[in-house]
């Protein structure tokens, strides 16, 4: 396939700017050639900057679809809108990267999923954690066996103070939650691909609500509206495998803690362990002894990226412009995100019943 690939973004927010159209641009198998937000100065402002010649400019994503020459959709919306906009893409003949959480309910992903299938159209979820160098770093100790097998990890993403007053991240209805489904969901699915290990047999959660009710709270945003903090400021998992693993996920926009860090995860294995806390440490036993290892991450390069600004945006976008111009799966499967999505909707279910969720 030697044409560019024709991309359109759906939503022209703070994602859009910050991740997806950056790293797109610096593609050279990539034409951004169309546009879309509901506030329409939003989406001419990033075709402006980004945009290909004669780029195009939309308010309506389904006025967007019906140009046959888009090859791809970035999904860049609120949680709520992700499945609207992502099966109506993919029906249109499009492939389709959306910003993740999957969708706001696993329903909803499940519908993604299977439009995708029927499709035949390609859909990947940005969790673009999975492209920083320790994470790929740690999946070849992981994959080569080097922590044997790994019964249990902890998926950490904890803010001490740093709530997103911007935008939507407050309202409950466009997002379906708050720090869980917005950076627990990296954690997540960071852990879950380290362990592969994709079958949940029952979640417990905790929901809490305790300091976004404070007035002129101390803030990185600057002090948040408690009438309009409508959802949790932590959140907290325990997930049992079906093969007996268990991972433990923290999640927390504001909390009294010191030590704090986001998308990070922990793994313990029977013939080693591994954890994100302070930069990569590997640690286990050799001749009687214990050791630690603190991995150089200085050097090195990544195979499938061939570029200058490597960062994990741009690994993540270069490695799904190859996977669809060589016909390839993407490296973030929408079933494997499919499940995140479940396990975080049941850490919700579970904190709202009192009780353990069960799969089947």
């Amino acid at each position: 396939m030697s044409k560019k690939l024709k991309v359109a973004v759906i939503g022209c927010g703070g994602i859009a700017n910050g991740k997806h159209l950056p790293s797109l641009s610096v593609q050279p198998e990539v034409e951004l050639v169309a546009f879309c937000d509901i506030v329409v100065e939003r989406a001419e402002e990033a075709a402006a900057k980004f945009g290909a010649d004669g780029a195009k400019v939309y308010s309506d994503f389904q006025a967007l679809l019906r140009d046959t020459d888009i090859d791809v959709v970035h999904v860049c919306t609120p949680n709520d809108s992700h499945a609207e906009i992502t099966v109506a893409s993919l029906e249109s003949g499009k492939h389709v990267m959306c910003e993740k959480p999957m969708a706001k309910t696993s329903e909803q992903a499940r519908q993604m999923l299977d439009a995708a299938k029927r499709t035949g159209k390609k859909l990947s979820i940005a969790y673009q954690n999975r492209f920083r160098s320790d994470s790929l770093y740690l999946k070849e100790v992981c994959e080569n066996g080097e922590l044997g097998d790994i019964y249990f990890g902890k998926a950490l993403a904890t803010r001490r103070r740093a709530v997103p007053t911007w935008g939507v991240f407050l309202d409950e209805e466009k997002q379906g939650g708050g720090p869980l489904i917005d950076i627990g969901t990296h954690a997540l699915d960071l852990t879950l691909w380290l362990m592969d290990n994709y079958e949940p047999e029952s979640v417990t959660g905790s929901v809490f609500h305790k300091l976004g009710e404070k007035e002129n709270a101390a803030n990185a945003f600057g002090p948040w509206d408690p009438e309009q903090f409508k959802v949790e400021d932590s959140a907290f998992g325990y997930i049992k495998m079906k093969n007996g693993a268990t991972i433990m996920l923290e999640s927390s926009w504001a909390l009294n803690i010191v030590d704090f860090g986001e998308a990070k995860t922990l793994l313990c294995g029977t013939e080693g362990g591994a954890d994100m806390t302070h930069g990569l440490r590997l640690n286990g036993e050799k001749r009687s002894r214990l050791y630690e290892t603190k991995v150089d991450l200085g050097t090195g390069s990544v195979a499938f990226f061939e570029g200058k600004e490597e960062t994990e945006a741009t690994r993540e976008a270069s490695a799904w412009v190859k996977a669809i111009l060589n016909d390839e799966e993407p490296l973030v499967k929408p079933e494997q995100a499919l499940v995140v999505t479940e396990i975080l909707e049941a850490i919700y279910e579970s904190a709202k019943t009192g009780k353990t969720v069960y799969f089947d």
